[in-house]
């Protein structure tokens, strides 16, 4: 590993990460939909990475996303052909992976068409496609971000994300007056993504899925669908599905935390052929 001593950086393959945590295994987590491929800072970082905080002492964990100034056409296929790339080249592969939302689409692909390169799969609110809302709300935020209608693009995303929580307006008001402040020059990265997300549709390749996976959600998350999950697990031969009754996207907690650790760390010889959703109330 050549950066082993940053906390952020770009891998040799021009992937951008940040790193957290000492422990002996190592996690790779494919990150969701941002504004601007570069590592993270500020409150981004610090929500990201307390998200996967309690995996520091097992792990050392390498939040990466995509190439800055991503072409035109470029698909999640493309993506995840480039975080094969970046594993091979880095660490000694198996290694274990976590694909929150837009990550956990790219992630499909990457299981599929790398297999040896994953020990364990984790798809955390997300599916073999997005809901239809969803898509809609994913362009309008492309079509925003072309403009650069920066403040416009994170108000519409996080309201759609959020409306349901307390806390929401809040984090609305927050995350667009911020955006007005740390924008990026170039909307490629983001309008790139989505055109990519937007015709993903994996349901006729999840079968080629054969590392242990945990699709784990929210059963009221409105980006995906309770039908989305449950279709996702079944897809994959060797997956469970946990879903967290009256949750949102992306949900955390203890329980959450006590499910992925428990999972990730499971005899490797078990298989887990049980598509039925244990629903919990995620505490």
């Amino acid at each position: 590993m050549t950066k082993s001593q940053e906390t952020a950086g770009y891998f040799r393959n021009g992937l951008p990460y940040n790193r957290l945590g000492h422990g002996p295994r190592i996690l790779v987590i494919f990150q969701g939909l941002l504004f601007e491929n570069k590592p993270l800072k500020g409150l981004s970082a610090w929500f990201m990475l307390s998200m996967y905080k309690f995996l520091k002492q097992e792990y050392t964990m390498y939040f990466v996303t995509r190439k800055p100034g991503l072409p035109d056409g470029y698909s999640m296929k493309n993506m995840a052909d480039d975080y094969a790339v970046m594993i091979r080249e880095e660490f000694a592969p198996p290694v274990d992976v976590i694909g929150p939302s837009t990550g956990g689409s790219i992630a499909q692909h990457f299981a599929a068409d790398h297999p040896n390169l994953v020990r364990r799969l984790v798809i955390h609110s997300s599916a073999y496609t997005l809901g239809d809302a969803a898509k809609k709300v994913q362009i309008r935020v492309g079509d925003l971000a072309r403009q650069r209608k920066w403040r416009e693009a994170s108000a519409v995303l996080l309201d759609f994300i959020l409306h349901r929580n307390r806390f929401g307006k809040i984090a609305v008001l927050l995350g667009s007056f911020l955006m007005s402040f740390t924008a990026p020059n170039d909307p490629s990265d983001l309008v790139v993504t989505v055109k990519a997300e937007d015709k993903h549709d994996f349901k006729d390749r999840l079968g080629e899925i054969t590392a242990p996976t945990l699709v784990i959600a929210g059963d009221q998350d409105p980006v995906y669908t309770e039908t989305l999950f449950r279709e996702t697990a079944e897809g994959i031969p060797n997956a469970r599905l946990i879903l967290y009754a009256g949750k949102g996207h992306a949900p955390a907690g203890k329980q959450f935390e006590r499910d992925v650790l428990g999972f990730l760390m499971e005899d490797t010889t078990k298989t887990f052929n049980t598509p039925k959703a244990n629903i919990k109330s995620a505490k």
